[in-house]
């Protein structure tokens, strides 16, 4: 039986995709306040760099928002950061979009 949730706007389905969603929460550890925005953060930056497993986000939350640290792998970083910060900047547009879901704003800071 499908409807749709009070102040959401999506239809309710009886899938289990919903379980999904929670179980990547956990995947991720509840120590990340934004984990949505962490997954996002990740896969983006994982898929630019010549070393996906050295890169490393960590959370922290601070007054209203959550700041979202990236390291990379050493040479890495001029890949994420990109000419005139474009690549960085559209990274943190793309991960400000997935924290809404979230329901937090995010600061991204990218590190060697």
């Amino acid at each position: 039986m499908g409807g749709v949730h009070r102040g959401q706007g999506r239809p309710v389905s009886d899938d289990t995709s919903t379980m999904s969603d929670d179980h990547d929460a956990d995947d991720l550890g509840n120590e990340v306040p934004a984990p949505t925005a962490t997954a996002v953060l990740e896969h983006v930056v994982r898929s630019i760099v010549d070393d996906p497993e050295a890169v490393r986000v960590e959370g922290q939350e601070g007054r209203n928002r959550v700041r979202l640290e990236v390291k990379v792998g050493p040479g890495d970083l001029g890949r994420v950061i990109g000419r005139r910060g474009r690549t960085a900047q559209s990274i943190r547009t793309l991960v400000r979009a997935a924290a809404a879901r979230d329901g937090v704003e995010v600061d991204v800071d990218f590190a060697d």
